[in-house]
């Protein structure tokens, strides 16, 4: 055979141009073509059976509509389908829905939407009084890990004093941490965490966080879900908030939040590890009802980062499955952040104690970035710069 065949996997306008220039085509007429290269395939979950047909009708011209057989059944009201479609076929079946159907509005707005974020990388700049933080491209940010509490699953009791904890964040900052995270009370994602008052985790954290943040030079998440602990922090000049409930355990934390427009990491929680439906869907579903409390409160669309809480209300099963379908998430247009240090799900597939994952929590931070992970949350501050960068590297080469 004199002639090479294979797959390319093109996955935004960016790679088709590229692609479209490697085969010497018309520069002028790139912009035209090069939404006729990337496809995209975008699950519709609970759409009532009449719009249902609609839809059929605006991918008439290109694209696919997919059902279920269940949609032919008598009595069924609602059915999650697929559209498969390059993004020019979306583009113009969108405009369609938008101009001979008012019903399919909401839809068609959701569906640009969806596009839009998961072609867009979401770009972020945050300025405080003498820090600034930036999400980009071809860097994601360190977020080092500083527990205060004698019961961390990964390391409870080491920086429980001012001199070690402070002496830790210095460590951690010449590593490369882009952001300290500070924890007083343990939120660790199995049973058995001490659960302590609004009270006494401010006795724990109060001290420690005016000192680190008189000499921190990065931005300092505070990381709590009770809104008394969150003001006390913003007060002292904490720059960011982790909450671990996403804004839907403390119902005050949202209005506290948008009263100091700082960033704010919502997380997704449940109590047990059942889901009803495909656990990304309910991922997805909770994530959305945190940005919707926030954006209500007041809080700043572009301050709301998510996490997709892994080893929370979730199994080692449930947390690789969550890991491999990461990227779902971009849909929600918000940067993601990534909590998998040492988790016991790393332990389970290597069957190793949590002082030996550092190199499992390295090939989740890897995989977490090629899916779209913004910022990852870690303890070993200097690997995970390391294994991030290089990942930076070969993933977000323009190349």
């Amino acid at each position: 055979m004199t002639f090479n065949v294979r797959a390319l996997g093109i996955y935004n306008l960016k790679q088709a141009e590229v692609e479209l220039a490697r085969i010497n085509y018309d520069k002028t007429s790139i912009p035209v073509m090069d939404d006729k290269v990337v496809f995209r395939i975008i699950k519709l979950e609970k759409i009532s059976i009449n719009n249902t047909n609609l839809l059929k009708q605006a991918f008439i011209k290109g694209g696919e509509v997919i059902v279920g057989k269940s949609t032919m059944e008598p009595g069924i009201a609602y059915a999650d389908i697929l559209l498969c479609a390059t993004v020019k076929q979306f583009q113009m079946a969108v405009a369609q829905m938008k101009v001979e159907s008012l019903g399919l509005l909401s839809i068609a707005e959701a569906i640009e939407n969806t596009l839009i974020n998961i072609e867009s990388f979401p770009q972020r700049s945050y300025y405080w009084q003498h820090q600034s933080l930036q999400i980009m491209p071809k860097r994601t940010l360190i977020m080092g890990i500083l527990n205060l509490t004698p019961d961390s699953f990964s390391d409870g009791g080491k920086y429980n004093t001012i001199d070690k904890a402070l002496y830790h964040v210095e460590e951690m900052i010449q590593c490369g941490a882009d952001i300290i995270d500070i924890g007083a009370e343990s939120t660790r994602p199995y049973l058995g965490a001490e659960k302590i008052s609004a009270e006494e985790e401010m006795n724990r954290l109060g001290p420690l966080l005016e000192r680190v943040l008189s000499m921190s030079t990065v931005p300092v998440s505070v990381d709590t879900y009770k809104s008394s602990v969150a003001l006390e922090s913003l007060k002292l000049g904490a720059h960011m908030i982790n909450d671990i409930w996403g804004l839907q355990q403390d119902h005050n934390m949202a209005k506290v939040v948008a009263g100091y427009n700082v960033p704010i990491i919502v997380m997704h929680n449940q109590d047990t590890t059942h889901y009803e439906q495909d656990i990304m869907s309910e991922i997805y579903k909770f994530l959305q009802r945190s940005i919707s409390i926030g954006i209500q409160a007041g809080i700043d669309p572009n301050n709301i980062i998510i996490d997709p809480g892994i080893g929370f209300g979730k199994t080692p099963e449930q947390n690789l499955i969550v890991m491999s379908r990461l990227d779902e998430l971009r849909s929600l247009g918000c940067p993601i952040l990534l909590g998998t240090s040492n988790k016991r799900f790393i332990g389970e597939v290597l069957d190793l104690p949590v002082e030996k994952r550092t190199e499992g929590t390295g090939a989740t931070v890897s995989i977490g970035i090629m899916k779209g992970s913004n910022i990852v949350r870690v303890h070993d501050v200097q690997a995970m710069v390391r294994i991030a960068r290089m990942t930076d590297a070969m993933m977000r080469s323009d190349i």
